[in-house]
């Protein structure tokens, strides 16, 4: 089927035919590498903006649903949505990496979007066909509901893959940020408007129906940024479904990864221990939200672009992963410290029994975020076979842990197993990507260690003082304010050079950004 080709995109970033490598309007030539360094700042603030407010909106959802809703509730949608999770790539077939990586067949953007959206509308059917099927013959109940909701919500959602990929591959992210945060508004407004009325589990499939009327508005209807069309290309379906063959085992497996102990806790535990479960795991992953999602939203485009520049790769490789790991050993700590006074006063006694497992979750915030970063990496080199090998063994190390330590310890024990699981891996992880990039991991991880390691002795210690333990309120505020004072100071003294560096650089390329805006008038 042709397709129709005029030059150019607009300022919206939406398709007109456009052919091979995105260029600025106007006729103004930026240097490539300082325009690919403002892309991407620019890229990476729109979303940190965005997912800081969406973070915060969908955080104080959290807290709100958790005590108006029962916890079996909870259980019963982790349930339904670790089936959804666990097989939601099998549609997508591993194509989105086909289409962000840069290839001969991919060069004409408009005709590889709409062979991609036929594949993905093919898969996705099948998809939705085999799940409501399964759902019909082997559950009953609310989870059946739960299943058939989600199924129908998801598989809408997927369609609107295109577009967001044609943003994500020329690293323009702000209409995906604005995206997110509306999203965050309106299902936050719709699901605590059902609880506060008696709803329960309609109180959560209601977020997935609304995000995907939203994804459909946004994308397809509103200014949309690509019209959907059906193609089909020989050359370029055989590219799509060659790369997507060997990304969808690594693709499979991370799901695998972050699904199977919801589903193995459900089904071993019982729908309560996974209430709690799924509860501590929503509120220990969310600092990687404000951070991480953003710059991993970012980095494969960016990689792709580096990828015959092994220093600038690996400049950009180790100030990523500096940039997460600084963070998230900051947000690990401040929650270690105060998650007995966080379940407690925000969530309610009835969230008790999540206590130690929250505080075993906290190890996805200190190394989590790496694992997609360097994963897109190996995308963006056109090589994703090479991460199913630790992910094979990641996901032995898991199942093995499961059984091991989830059955005598519980959530306890399942949060140990996983644990073990991400450790493994970024070991695994960083050990291959020396063939890339070159990167100290003694830099990494070296400083920002020893900044937890002291300020999270002083802040226990703070907390224990007579003088602030008789209100939680006072012992909670005590072990933040000390920690991240001396995590900031220590990190400070041991890194002042590296982190001027790291703020000049970011200065740079937004000057660069505004001297191409001036340009352009």
């Amino acid at each position: 089927m042709g397709v129709p080709k005029d030059r150019g995109w607009d300022a919206e970033g939406r398709l007109n035919g456009h052919t091979g490598r995105a260029r600025p309007v106007g006729g103004g030539r930026l240097d490539e590498g300082s325009d690919l360094a403002r892309r991407s700042v620019v890229s990476i603030s729109w979303n940190v903006v965005a997912n800081t407010s969406r973070i915060l909106i969908l955080f104080v959802r959290s807290v709100m649903l958790a005590r108006l809703l029962p916890v079996e509730v909870f259980g019963v949608y982790a349930l339904a949505g670790s089936v959804i999770g666990l097989t939601k790539m099998l549609p997508g077939f591993g194509m989105w990496g086909a289409f962000l990586h840069r290839a001969p067949e991919t060069e004409d953007e408009a005709q590889a979007a709409a062979v991609h959206f036929t594949l993905k509308l093919l898969f996705t059917l099948l998809w939705t066909v085999l799940l409501i099927g399964g759902a019909l013959s082997f559950t009953a109940g609310e989870t059946r509901l739960a299943l058939l909701v989600l199924v129908l919500a998801t598989g809408g959602t997927e369609l609107s893959q295109t577009p967001r990929l044609i943003l994500m591959r020329r690293v323009m992210h702000q209409r995906l940020a604005l995206i997110q945060m509306l999203n965050a508004l309106l299902t936050t407004a719709v699901a605590l408007g059902l609880a506060w009325r008696g709803a329960t589990l309609w109180a959560l499939l209601a977020t997935d129906l609304v995000t995907f009327l939203l994804h459909t508005v946004a994308l397809y209807i509103w200014r949309p940024v690509w019209r959907p069309r059906l193609a089909w290309s020989p050359p370029v379906v055989r590219y799509f479904l060659r790369f997507g063959s060997r990304n969808l085992v690594g693709a499979v497996l991370l799901r695998a990864l972050d699904r199977l102990d919801d589903l193995w806790t459900g089904v071993f535990l019982g729908k309560s221990p996974l209430g709690f479960y799924s509860r501590a795991y929503t509120f220990a992953t969310y600092p990687r939200g404000v951070l991480a999602a953003p710059v991993n939203q970012v980095t494969t485009g960016m990689y792709a672009e580096l990828k015959g520049d092994r220093r600038r790769l690996s400049q950009a490789f180790f100030r990523v992963n500096a940039f997460l790991v600084r963070s998230g050993f900051l947000f690990a700590g401040v929650l270690w410290l105060i998650a007995p006074e966080f379940v407690r006063l925000l969530l309610g006694d009835k969230w008790l029994p999540m206590l130690t497992a929250f505080r075993l979750m906290l190890v996805f915030t200190l190394f989590d975020p790496m694992k997609v970063t360097i994963a897109n990496l190996f995308i963006a080199m056109g090589r994703p076979e090479q991460v199913v090998w630790a992910r094979a063994v990641q996901l032995a190390v898991m199942v093995g842990g499961l059984f091991l330590l989830g059955l005598p310890f519980g959530i306890a024990g399942v949060a140990l197993a996983v644990d073990l699981m991400l450790v493994v891996g970024i070991v695994l992880l960083f050990w291959m990507a020396r063939a890339y990039v070159d990167c100290s991991v003694g830099r990494l991880f070296a400083a920002p260690g020893m900044a937890l390691a002291v300020g999270g002795l002083l802040g226990y210690g703070m907390g224990s003082l007579s003088a602030v333990t008789a209100s939680g309120w006072t012992s909670g505020l005590a072990k933040v304010m000390s920690f991240t004072v001396v995590y900031g100071s220590v990190l400070l003294a041991l890194e002042r050079r590296r982190l001027l560096e790291m703020v000049s650089e970011v200065r740079r390329s937004l000057l660069s950004k505004q001297e191409y805006r001036s340009k352009k008038v």
